[in-house]
């Protein structure tokens, strides 16, 4: 199959559905009903599980969204919720092996950030979505180089703590 540029528009905004809504709602609510998915525990290692960036808000509302999002797209609201809910165990993947590391919530690690919250969707989705491998692997490149330019524009607005 052929990636078009409709297609991987459509694919991109629902991945920004579920990975922008949680950081609009912490800028909309601040800390309001914002508990840990972690509840606070630490893992073997006496690091925290996730860490306190990954609340259960974050984890209703990126996976809400996308699937409100996804039959204006002309997907099922339940493949929106799938996918939203795929991407932010790959973010939740992504703080577990950033706390591993030592590596703070919401610090920086380039490639871990953004990876793995687009390839896991995108792979275990790829029948549903009509795409092959290749595509796959663009998609993630174009999801990776677009989340950093938006989350610096987003740090710009006042929107993120961070540039990144």
């Amino acid at each position: 199959m052929i990636l078009t540029v409709g297609l991987a528009a459509k694919i991109l905004l629902l991945l920004l559905a579920a990975n922008g809504s949680p950081v609009l709602t912490k800028w909309l609510f601040g800390d309001r009903w914002a508990y840990p998915l972690d509840g606070g525990r630490n893992f073997i290692d006496g690091r925290p599980l996730l860490g306190t960036s990954k609340t259960l808000r974050g984890l209703v509302i990126g996976v809400a969204v996308p699937a409100a999002v996804a039959p204006l797209l002309g997907y099922s609201w339940t493949l929106g919720a799938v996918l939203g809910l795929l991407s932010l165990c790959g973010d939740a993947l992504s703080s577990f092996t950033k706390r591993r590391l030592s590596i703070p919530p919401s610090g920086r690690a380039l490639g871990i950030d953004q990876i793995p919250e687009a390839l896991l969707p995108l792979w275990l989705l790829r029948e549903e979505l009509g795409l092959d491998w290749a595509s796959v692997a663009v998609l993630v490149a174009m999801f990776t180089i677009g989340g950093l330019v938006l989350s610096r524009i987003m740090y710009r607005l006042g929107v993120r703590d961070r540039p990144y």
